[in-house]
């Protein structure tokens, strides 16, 4: 399966890189695009879901590190939640 990065900024400004084991994450997420931080969330989560399914469905198993990338992300998010106009800028999709 293709490997995929896709990095982000987040409200405070720091960036990171994310892993995701498929090219489903380029259906959730456009490079450039800001979304509020629920949508980025459930973009995340949808994208994330995905990516591990398509590991099951070629290996029989889902992916792990797409859910430890999505925890990542989630307990990220936490720290921006009591923001109610935080923005988070997905840079690129590798």
């Amino acid at each position: 399966m293709p490997e995929v990065t896709f990095k982000v900024r987040w409200p405070d400004q720091t960036t990171a890189d994310y892993y995701s084991p498929s090219t489903a994450v380029r259906a959730h997420f456009t490079a450039g695009q800001s979304y509020a931080l629920a949508d980025f969330l459930t973009r995340s989560r949808a994208a994330l879901h995905a990516a591990s399914e398509r590991v099951r469905a070629k290996y029989g198993y889902t992916c792990s590190s797409a859910m430890d990338t999505l925890a990542e992300i989630e307990g990220r998010a936490q720290e921006f939640g009591a923001q109610p106009d935080a923005e988070v800028l997905v840079v690129g999709v590798g």
